[in-house]
């Protein structure tokens, strides 16, 4: 039996994909065989459907604009490497990045954090979550569990705390703000490997 670094030789761009994600050896292996299981049709892309496969998926409230999150506007399917890419959003946060020009930012950066959290919420991508769009998300969130008009009271609020500019929307920066103290990597962490 090899080691994962062995085992890794058959998976396409495996090396770049570890230098971009921080993922190891073991990790991209352990990956691309979760990636295998999914593309249960064998064509090496994965379409939504094939993710619901993913218990934490499944059982999430918001599960599926988590799928929709792996696939730009238009696309319909996502190779291994977007979908290794997706994924490391969920990593620790890299707390020792620094910007050299040529080096992009990390997928599991606190700011590429927040900003995949933001786009959740952001579902018209114009920059900012309406109070329609943050509604409909604690509609998911909170179902039946309080009222409408609790509900309402609750995005008012949040609207009202966050939106510094008072264009009654949050931008990408006042989000960013309002979730300063908040433990990213706590809230944006799934056993993905296992």
């Amino acid at each position: 039996m090899g080691s994962s670094s062995s085992s890794i030789n058959h998976i396409p761009d495996a090396e770049k994909l570890m230098q971009e994600t921080g993922f190891s050896a073991a990790h991209i292996f352990r990956l691309y065989e979760r990636f295998e299981v999914l593309d249960r049709d064998g064509t090496g892309q994965l379409r939504p459907e094939d993710f619901g496969a993913v218990r934490e998926l499944a059982m999430n409230p918001i599960g599926d604009r988590i799928i929709r999150a792996f696939f730009s506007p238009g696309q319909e399917t996502v190779d291994f490497a977007a979908f290794v890419r997706i994924l490391a959003h969920f990593r620790p946060t890299v707390t020792n990045w620094t910007r050299d020009g040529a080096q992009t930012e990390p997928a599991n950066s606190r700011t590429r954090k927040l900003k995949f959290a933001f786009q959740l919420y952001d579902q018209d991508r114009d920059g900012k979550i309406s109070r329609e769009e943050l509604l409909e998300v604690l509609r998911m969130m909170l179902g039946l569990q309080v009222t409408e008009e609790q509900l309402q009271s609750i995005a008012e609020r949040a609207i009202q705390e966050a939106d510094l500019d008072r264009d009654d929307a949050i931008s990408f920066d006042e989000f960013r703000k309002s979730l300063e103290k908040v433990n990213i990597d706590h809230k944006m962490s799934t056993r993905f490997l296992s």
